[in-house]
């Protein structure tokens, strides 16, 4: 007598569960990718923004001590006062020469103390301070997200001072 293998119908009914748990399971993920997703690319988009703009701000005070040292380069003049606005003027064009590559040219302002109220941390010397200036809020370099404009600066500061012997300059 032949004997036949025991199939019992239970296997053909759990496997046709697990196709459909598959079926119902690849819906669940698509609804935690379209919740998850924003919450990622919103961390991903911050990461690039905030790098963004601590690259310009390094950039813009890189740029203002490259302005101060370039302050320090003698400027033919008759007196005092204008070698010292000369040399002022030559840091600000320097300055803006390094951060060329942005896409707003920042806003230079020099500030020149002499002698004898000078610099305030001594003031036999002459100082020029060079300050920087970038509009992030009107010009970023990062396309702005709904809501994420909130976070970011509205401006970016650079600023360096050098001190000058008044013995030196002319």
């Amino acid at each position: 007598m032949k004997t036949r293998a025991f199939k019992p119908r239970l296997r053909k009914r759990n496997g046709a569960r697990r196709n459909g748990n598959l079926n119902r399971q690849r819906g669940v993920a698509a609804i935690e990718f379209a919740l998850a997703f924003p919450l990622f690319f919103a961390i991903l988009y911050g990461i690039v923004m905030y790098s963004m703009i601590f690259l310009v701000q390094h950039s813009l005070t890189a740029a203002a001590a490259e302005g101060a040292r370039a302050a320090l380069v003698y400027q033919n003049a008759a007196n005092t006062s204008a070698a010292l606005t000369s040399r002022a003027n030559a840091a600000c064009t320097r300055a803006l020469a390094v951060v060329n590559w942005l896409t707003q040219a920042p806003q230079c302002t020099q500030t020149v103390s002499t002698a004898p109220a000078g610099c305030s941390s001594n003031t036999a010397m002459d100082c020029v301070q060079i300050t920087l200036s970038y509009p992030w809020s009107s010009k970023p370099l990062v396309p702005p997200l709904p809501l994420m404009g909130l976070i970011s600066p509205t401006s970016l500061v650079g600023q360096a001072t050098v001190q000058i012997d008044p013995v030196n300059i002319l």
